[in-house]
């Protein structure tokens, strides 16, 4: 059988119909999206120095920081470290719950004593111990991942592996604090998204749809490549979305649809000079450099590649399914993601890059690149090749049952 990948092979076979192990895991992915939207408030508003030491917070435990401290920067900063704790913890007690589910013997005590163990190791709040953890996280996902591509019931080996993305994520964002280094700060942002697609790939897969759900002869052909070419694009765009943000540059171009005025703007010595000079801005920290304003240009590029993408796929799934189809409404309603996605992109030059629309911009990136992966996860389970019948005259057709 065709299939996209061996990871979404892999979970398609996957059930659990637990209603509230479901719901824990929705509760997870949202407590993420909430995560992203206050780390974008952070990154937009400047802050992400506010608090300049970590895992303490001004050399307090960051759970005993006197709240009437909470001001200005401080206040984004603290909470968004507060918020990706829960994040942490809610995650683990997702491992928890599934291990206890999907595992017997030695190999259930061995990780629930290693997943309990780190929590316990994490209320030594020092960077080494930390750092050490997220070496051992590293190891943790090679393993997990190696181990779910065999195993009949991979989904305790994917929720382990969300288990030790959060925590490299956590240890990114805090060395991002400590090292004054851009570049974590890039894949900080760019393993965020990674784990918020692949906790909702769990909500997924623990429904009662998702295990009520039959296998159809769909025969969707080129479109679940589609979905995948396209959710690639999203998710190169946030990358480079991250490595604009970080490199507090402000907006290294001001103006939109043009570029100072043009269809492609100068990048001379001369002209990156007068930029600088003619800029409004006052709160970016870097000067506007010829490859930022390169990078911007690429990122406007292949926004407009991921639109055209992502509206095709919208096209040819109605066309192949119909308005009534499950992937139908799903493609529908990635497009009006990424349209609001381009309009917020937009505004977010026409207004400055005002915090509450940049922020607005990040967070609807990530649930643009949640939505296609629900459609490459869900196509994965449902589409096939249709039966081949031998007519006669040897003549060989396609067997399909309506979507």
């Amino acid at each position: 059988m065709d299939r996209s990948g061996w990871f979404f092979r892999q979970l398609t076979t996957q059930s659990i119909n637990n209603i509230w192990l479901h719901r824990f895991a929705v509760l997870t992915a949202a407590a993420t999206l909430f995560l992203i939207w206050m780390g974008g408030l952070v990154t937009s508003h400047g802050v992400g120095m506010a608090v300049p030491d970590w895992p303490t917070t001004y050399g307090y435990n960051m759970f005993a920081f006197p709240f009437p401290q909470w001001v200005g920067g401080v206040f984004y900063e603290h909470s968004h470290r507060l918020i990706a704790s829960a994040v942490g913890l809610l995650t683990a007690v997702l491992a928890i719950w599934v291990w206890l589910r999907q595992s017997v013997g030695s190999q259930r005590r061995i990780v629930l004593c290693g997943i309990i163990a780190t929590l316990g190791l994490m209320g030594v709040r020092t960077q080494t111990m930390f750092v050490i953890l997220a070496i051992v996280a590293v190891g943790v996902v090679v393993f997990s991942l190696a181990r779910a591509k065999v195993e009949p019931q991979p989904l305790r080996w994917i929720v382990l592996t969300a288990f030790a993305l959060v925590l490299i994520q956590g240890v990114l964002g805090g060395l991002r604090v400590t090292q004054l280094k851009d570049e974590i700060g890039i894949f900080h942002g760019t393993v965020a998204q990674i784990f918020f697609a692949l906790v909702c790939a769990i909500a997924i897969v623990t429904s009662s749809r998702w295990a009520q759900s039959k296998i159809a002869v769909y025969d969707g052909g080129p479109l679940r490549y589609l979905y995948v070419f396209a959710t690639g694009m999203i998710f190169l765009q946030l990358i480079i979305g991250a490595t604009m943000r970080h490199q507090h540059a402000g907006l290294a171009i001001p103006d939109f649809p043009l570029a100072y005025g043009k269809l492609w703007p100068a990048t001379d010595a001369a002209s990156i000079e007068s930029y600088n000079q003619t800029r409004i801005e006052v709160a970016a920290a870097s000067p506007i450099t010829a490859s930022g304003v390169l990078l911007q240009m690429v990122h406007r590029i292949n926004a407009l590649a991921v639109l055209a993408l992502v509206l095709v796929a919208c096209v040819k799934t109605v066309r192949r399914f119909g308005w009534r189809s499950g992937f139908s409404k799903g493609a529908a309603f990635w497009s009006g993601l990424i349209i609001c996605q381009a309009l917020l992109g937009a505004a977010t030059i026409w207004t400055n890059k005002a915090a509450d629309v940049a922020t607005a911009h990040v967070s609807l990136g990530a649930l643009s690149l949640v939505t296609g992966t629900s459609l490459i996860l869900w196509a994965s389970r449902c589409f096939q090749p249709a039966a081949r019948t031998v007519e006669p005259m040897g003549l060989v057709t396609k067997s399909e049952v309506p979507a």
